[in-house]
């Protein structure tokens, strides 16, 4: 469905110019041109030859720099990028303007099969969990193994907490709220954000709450910002709706790929009541609760979504041993 309410989105050779992204110590960042999509991507230099790759998918809103966290922990395992989907981060938007799940889920597509990447370990965020579920669904042989962190699948009884962010999806609503919020600083926008996606604030130092008023004060220069946020919400509702084959939950059923599941106790977002369902429909899955932890465990608690990844190498045969201890828990 496309939107009405915001203005189609400028083409990028007509995009402003604003502040560069951040890069943190041992990433790299490139564009990639595809049919009716650039996108950029985070990389990270692999520890050595032949470690079989990862690719990281964030969530609504968010940007490769979601993973900035988890991707150095996992250097001796996996050769990690992590993508700015269509219209977030630093990539433009999409040509079409579409940014349905399946149109997200396409671009993933798209960039594995022009990269040669694949099969991949495939890790996704809220959307991009219901992006990459039905990126593992359709195309099982671009994915090793899914990893998947509070994933956006369908609930009958959303979280009131969530209700704001379902209601971007309403046409006139995401018009409303920039009116509404035009003179609120990008400091008291990353404050909401971050009350809502983490467990516990005290976990953002000084420095990660500095860049992210950096990024959001850079985002809120693109004129797309809004537009992308709303169209990629009504997305995920629409995606909501579906139902047969193209339901996301039918979809978890044929995912063929070894799938960690891992859940927030305080995600005010994705229930966690949630889990039991999801570790039910992937037919090979292990389930990790993290009872502190938010929406965004990956940034919340690294060190424990790496652990619990190397215990799925460990069980799918890819990893000879894991190193530490067992699985912790947040807070334990």
């Amino acid at each position: 469905m496309s939107s009405t309410e915001l203005p189609s989105a400028p083409a990028s050779s007509a995009l402003p110019k604003v502040s560069p992204v951040r890069v943190a110590e041992g990433e790299r960042l490139r564009s990639v041109r595809l049919p009716g999509i650039t996108l950029t991507v985070r990389s990270r230099p692999a520890a050595r030859a032949g470690l079989p790759p990862a690719l990281y998918v964030h969530g609504l809103g968010g940007s490769s720099q979601n993973w900035s966290g988890l991707m150095p922990l996992l250097d001796a395992h996996v050769d990690s990028e992590a993508l700015d989907l269509p219209g977030f981060g630093d990539s433009p938007p999409p040509d079409d303007g579409d940014y349905s799940v399946t149109a997200h889920a396409r671009a993933v597509i798209r960039y594995l099969d022009s990269s040669g990447r694949g099969p991949v370990h495939l890790f996704g965020n809220s959307l991009g969990g219901a992006i990459t579920t039905r990126v593992a669904a359709v195309r099982p042989d671009l994915v090793r193994t899914l990893t998947l962190v509070s994933p956006a699948l369908p609930e009958l009884r959303v979280q009131p907490t969530a209700v704001p962010t379902a209601l971007l999806a309403l046409p006139g609503v995401a018009s409303l709220f920039t009116r509404y919020s035009r003179d609120w600083s990008a400091e008291q926008r990353v404050r909401g954000v971050m009350a809502l996606c983490y467990g516990d604030r005290a976990r953002v130092t000084p420095e990660e709450f500095d860049n992210a008023v950096q990024e959001m004060a850079r985002r809120l220069q693109l004129p797309y910002f809004w537009d992308a946020l709303a169209r990629s919400a009504r997305g995920i509702v629409n995606a909501y709706t579906l139902g047969g084959q193209h339901g996301l939950w039918r979809q978890a059923e044929r995912v063929l790929a070894p799938t960690l599941l891992i859940y927030g106790g305080r995600d005010q977002l994705v229930g966690h009541r949630m889990s039991q369902k999801a570790a039910r429909s992937f037919r090979s899955s292990r389930l990790v609760s993290l009872p502190d932890a938010g929406h965004v465990a990956m940034m919340e608690y690294p060190e424990v979504v790496a652990r619990t990844f190397q215990e799925l190498l460990a069980d799918t045969g890819e990893l000879s041993a894991v190193t530490g201890t067992a699985v912790e828990t947040a807070g334990s």
